[in-house]
């Protein structure tokens, strides 16, 4: 079991909370960008109110920890710790009345290299516990834009998580896939089983547009996001998204282990080392 005090002392010395290699410039481009409703920072959430970059930074420093000084304008960014542990705490219950309803859940993730780990762990215990991990639209086209204009990616999964690839580059059911920020996949994934008659997801577990794009559609939705992305925190302040929790989400794959043995510790789930 890992305790409150030694998982804090691992966010801060692997950087997923204090001072994180998100940098600051970064995270003020991302709240520019939210403020203006760019598709690529909003994630397929559409804001109920007028969010302005001041109301971003604030909202971002409450959630995050992040400074409030619109004059900090360089440097490395800062996430609370104190912050990340309530957030894995509510995230973790919310696994947990998942769990003991067993309740059908969809996980996706648009960081395969670094958070498929993360996620496969909850996934195997959630499916131990007797729910339905969801693989909707397996090998489905996705016409997505990217910074080298719209590409055509597939959906796949990777030991229950969903993600995007490259058509081609591994075969199907091979880690890692590509890096994403669409809000489509998940769209599609909804819509797959829609059309197919359910079950639908009761929760849905991941990041970026997996977790802001179900929220829209009205499905709960948790996740974790880093300091460049309001778009999970803007969510959850609009009651859209259940938990967002703050860390980085770009650090070296194995440094999440920790994480996921907590979350589960403290969602009563048991956990097997062949899960890791």
């Amino acid at each position: 079991m890992l305790s409150t005090g030694a998982l804090r002392a691992h966010l801060l010395a692997a950087r997923l909370a204090g001072p994180v290699a998100t940098p600051r410039e970064e995270s003020l481009r991302s709240y520019r960008l939210f403020a203006a409703r760019d598709p690529r920072v909003t994630l397929g959430l559409d804001p109920e109110r007028g969010w302005g970059e001041g109301d971003l930074l604030g909202l971002m420093a409450e959630k995050c920890g992040v400074s409030a000084d619109p004059a900090h304008v360089s440097g490395p960014d800062v996430i609370d710790p104190e912050r990340t542990l309530a957030a894995l705490e509510a995230f973790a219950g919310r696994l947990r009345e998942a769990a003991r309803a067993g309740s059908p859940v969809l996980f996706g993730t648009g960081h395969p290299h670094r958070l498929l780990g993360f996620y496969a762990t909850l996934a195997a215990a959630v499916s131990a516990a007797g729910c339905v991990v969801l693989s909707p639209a397996r090998g489905v086209s996705v016409d997505m834009a990217t910074r080298f204009g719209v590409r055509t990616h597939c959906i796949d999964y990777v030991r229950g998580v969903a993600l995007v690839r490259d058509p081609g580059v591994r075969e199907s059911g091979s880690a890692p896939g590509a890096h994403s920020h669409s809000p489509l996949p998940v769209r599609i994934a909804l819509g797959a089983l829609a059309e197919a008659g359910g079950p639908l997801p009761e929760l849905v577990v991941g990041d970026h547009g997996w977790v802001c794009g179900a929220g829209q559609l009205g499905v709960e939705a948790i996740g974790l996001a880093d300091t460049d992305d309001p778009a999970l925190f803007v969510g959850e302040a609009e009651g859209r998204v259940s938990v967002a929790v703050p860390l980085d989400d770009a650090v070296r794959a194995d440094y999440y282990g920790p994480l996921s043995r907590y979350v589960l510790d403290r969602a009563g789930l048991p956990m097997r080392q062949e899960w890791l």
